[in-house]
């Protein structure tokens, strides 16, 4: 079933139909049994499923998941910032566990969907490399050793990710412009020859902006010399 056009088509009816899970959900937060009429937890928790419903999409996981952390999110801060009111305040060890494994559930939720999203996006660029002939362990074993090549290679790799033409060209004869890098990196062409492969990898990586946790893994930092 695809959540984002119930929620585009009938929002109210959508929010009714689940009021049964956003009770149990605040319930099992807050402890003890909760009041449509009486109890602000649940107003909460209706707000923070009305946020998950407009802020949704289909790369967050389960709508439902995303709705349990939001809704838990809200009623854990609604508890820190409300210490004073008897509705979430902790008398007792066995509710104190509760908390800290409803706080643990949510981080444990959290590194499941990033571990999900990382693995999709490696994913889909292996799939990339794969009309390159290429894999991920081309750009381990054609990595250069030294920190200094490395350094120069993504740089030469980062300006050309930038140019049209030769990303155009990289797209469609599936290979770089060795010429046309010449000329713009002022590097001479056997550098640009030795280390095709591992710069073929770093400028389809910076090229895209569905990479973000790849280019994340080179810890890239901006320093005073550039190509």
């Amino acid at each position: 079933m695809e959540i984002e056009p119930l929620l585009m088509n009938n929002r109210n009816k959508f929010i009714e139909e689940n009021k049964g899970f956003i009770y149990n959900i605040a319930c099992k937060i807050c402890n003890k049994k909760l009041d449509w009429l009486n109890d602000d937890e649940l107003s909460i928790a209706l707000i923070s499923f009305n946020v998950a419903c407009d802020t949704y999409d289909n790369n967050k996981g389960n709508f439902f998941g995303f709705a349990k952390v939001l809704i838990k999110n809200s009623l854990i801060d609604f508890s820190r910032k409300a210490r004073n009111t008897p509705y979430l305040m902790f008398q007792d060890e066995e509710a104190m566990v509760n908390y800290i494994d409803n706080k643990e559930a949510i981080i444990e939720f959290e590194k499941e969907q990033e571990t999900l999203r990382k693995a999709e996006e490696i994913a889909m660029f292996s799939k990339e490399l794969a009309e390159y002939k290429l894999t991920l362990n081309d750009l381990i074993e054609a990595s250069p050793s030294h920190i200094d090549t490395r350094n120069i290679l993504l740089n030469i790799a980062f300006k050309c990710s930038k140019e049209e033409n030769i990303i155009n060209y990289v797209s469609n004869k599936k290979n770089l412009p060795l010429k046309e890098m010449t000329l713009l990196t002022s590097t001479n062409r056997k550098v640009l020859e030795k280390w095709r492969k591992y710069l073929l990898v770093l400028i389809l990586i910076f090229s895209s902006n569905e990479y973000s946790y790849i280019r994340s893994y080179f810890n890239i930092e901006v320093g005073e010399n550039h190509v």
